[in-house]
């Protein structure tokens, strides 16, 4: 133990404690022992930050325990998240203190959802295996919250911007927007609808809904047909009427011109009531001509229905005069249902081939989609392959490229020589198979030959296994053998383990002694009150009772003899605690005189030490000599 990390030695509560050094002032350096992975760990975690934008990774400086537990700490931060952390203006801090931070950031890790565990001790014992996904899970978390942050500040710069000042393309938007609005406005009011006709007062009230549209569409000039579904039912109900009566071919499209011919009568009917508005009235309406047409409308109906009437006779006469035989209508129906079963069988097939190009086309697309993707794969390791050839330099590029233009003819002369080599077999036991149908069959001393080496071979072969399963025996026994070694602590972890306990013995020790002082401290400060209350109460009883003693002389004596009493029992008191003091002031010289003791003995050892390591290497330096002049 160093003379500066003893027990004695003072340290207050959160205060460091520093590097330790020996009776020389040379400071004692502990061994650790280095793991490769870990290394490679923390390598990965300093890169990921500073790719991150911790740039406070870089200081040589600083421990890998402020490293890492600054960039945990400053990713937590930057995604919004509150920790009770200062690491800008403390390094190098105690054990208690670095629990105390790896304990209040591992509590926050759960608030942020983060799917891998981590223990404070794994943080303070620099545990970066451990410790990377959960690094490298906080930068993904930062960079997306910067992002996030980032947008969001970007909008609201950008509302505020556009608050107070504005660009010029905006001011030309707000100048073509005013031309662009009034020119629309102009155009709505040039082609706004205009009210053509009035419907006179003494017509009558129109009862169906979708005359009273057509008629408010025809005063505004729009000449609309009537629905079309009103259309399809009467087409429908003439032709159910008409299949009843007569073949299907026999049916052909008179019902349309009925149609129109209806439609052509309601709208004059209409425009019969109806009257031309102010600037209309110089034209010629319908209301005019059924004015100059008088009484003869109605006659005028009445012969076009009538004519309508004759024509549909004829028309139904000529059909069933060309078409007339049931045996027609038959024949008509079986070529129909043939021709019906033709289109069937086509659009199978057409949907069978439809199928099967839809599966074609969709494998192409995937062939596609993959040699797309692969040629973009090889066009990326190509540009890639190209800007390191640009780098490289060029005598390397030629070498490499002599070594693989050999690599390539060698393996190609290894294929020519595995195929030629098959042959060669193949030839081989060929003729092999060839001598053995020569000769025939074996004989008696080749068969007992064959037993022979048969029965060598399965000793030889119960022999392996049994050197096998020694082996397996030995590998066992070698294998917990090095388990029971490496539970043994080696010097460096022992020196490590002494660091921590001494480290931890001086916080506990100082807490100790400043607990110590404070109860010492309460003691005195209570006996101080206990003396001062009985003081204060002497000193009350002695004025109640100086009066009604100065009123006698028995009186008055009395009281100096109580007087005489209280003095003498003070300095008893007084010679009691000076005596106490005393022997304290006695107890702390001898302690103090142990101390020093101590001390000389501890810088004995340290000096002791120090000889024995100057001889251990002197010695040494003289087994090097007499080994090297024996072996010259």
């Amino acid at each position: 133990m160093a003379a500066s990390s003893s027990v004695f030695h003072r340290v207050r509560t959160g205060s460091k404690i520093g590097a330790q050094y020996d009776q020389d002032g040379n400071l004692i350096q502990v061994e650790t022992r280095e793991d490769e992975e870990q290394s490679v760990k923390l390598s990965e975690i300093l890169e990921l930050l500073l790719a991150a934008g911790y740039f406070r990774a870089r200081i040589k400086g600083l421990s890998p325990f402020d490293k890492v537990v600054g960039g945990m700490t400053w990713c937590i931060t930057t995604c919004n998240f509150d920790i009770d952390v200062d690491l800008l203006f403390q390094e190098n801090s105690t054990i208690g203190q670095k629990i105390s931070l790896t304990e209040k950031i591992v509590s926050v890790l759960p608030k942020m959802k983060c799917p891998h565990r981590l223990e404070p001790h794994q943080i303070q014992g620099l545990d970066f295996i451990h410790i990377f996904p959960v690094i490298q899970w906080l930068v993904k978390r930062a960079i997306e919250t910067r992002e996030e942050m980032g947008d969001y500040v970007r909008a609201y710069s950008i509302s505020q911007f556009q608050k107070t000042h504005s660009l010029p393309e905006d001011e030309e938007f707000l100048q073509r927007k005013d031309k662009a609005v009034r020119a629309v406005l102009d155009v709505l009011e040039v082609y706004k609808p205009q009210r053509k006709y009035r419907r006179q007062r003494d017509a009558g009230e129109l009862l169906e809904e979708e005359s009273r549209v057509h008629s408010t569409l025809l005063e505004y000039g729009r000449r609309y047909g009537f629905s079309k579904q009103s259309k399809q039912d009467k087409v429908e109900d003439r032709k159910t009427s008409l299949s009843q009566a007569a073949a299907p071919e026999m049916v052909e499209v008179s019902e349309e011109d009925d149609l129109r011919a209806a439609e052509e009568m309601r709208i004059k009917s209409l425009m019969t009531s109806m009257a031309a508005m102010a600037n209309e009235e110089g034209k010629l309406t319908a209301s005019a001509v059924g004015q100059i047409v008088g009484l003869q409308s109605e006659e005028i109906k009445q012969i076009a229905s009538e004519y309508a009437e004759k024509q549909s006779e004829l028309s139904t006469e000529e059909r069933s005069e060309r078409y007339g035989p049931l045996q027609q209508h038959r024949r008509a129906l079986a070529s129909l249902n043939k021709h019906i079963q033709q289109k069937t069988k086509e659009l199978e097939e057409l949907q069978a081939k439809h199928a099967e190009v839809k599966t074609g086309s969709d494998k192409a697309k995937k062939k596609l989609t993959e040699a797309t993707e692969h040629s973009e794969r090889l066009e990326n390791e190509l540009k890639s392959l190209e800007e390191m050839e640009e780098q490289a330099d060029c005598s390397v590029l030629e070498k490499l490229r002599a070594l693989v233009t050999m690599n390539e003819n060698l393996r190609q002369q290894e294929q020519e020589f595995r195929t030629h080599c098959r042959e060669e077999m193949t030839r081989l036991q060929q003729n092999i198979e060839e001598l053995k149908m020569a000769s025939g069959q074996d004989t008696e001393e080749e068969l007992e030959r064959k037993q022979l080496i048969d029965k060598q071979y399965d000793t030889d072969r119960e022999k392996l296994q049994r050197i096998r399963l020694l082996m397996a025996r030995r590998n066992r026994e070698i294998t917990i053998l090095q388990r029971k070694i490496d539970e043994v602590p080696s010097r460096a972890e022992l020196t490590q383990y002494q660091k921590r306990f001494i480290e931890l013995y001086s916080q506990v020790s100082a807490t100790h002694k400043e607990t110590k002082q404070f109860f010492t401290l309460y003691n005195t400060l209570d006996d101080k009150k206990v003396y001062l209350e009985k003081e204060v109460n002497l000193l009350n009883s002695i004025h109640d009772n100086f009066q009604q003693a100065m009123s006698s002389s028995a009186a008055k004596e009395q009281f100096l003899r109580q007087m005489e009493q209280i003095v003498e029992g003070i300095k008893q008191s007084r010679i009691k605690m000076e005596k106490k003091k005393q022997e304290n002031k006695m107890r702390r010289d001898q302690l103090n005189d142990e101390y020093l003791e101590l001390l000389d003995k501890q810088r004995l050892y340290f000096k002791t030490v120090k000889d024995f390591k100057e001889e251990c290497r002197k010695n040494e330096m003289l087994l090097s000599k007499l080994r090297a002049k024996g072996a010259s």
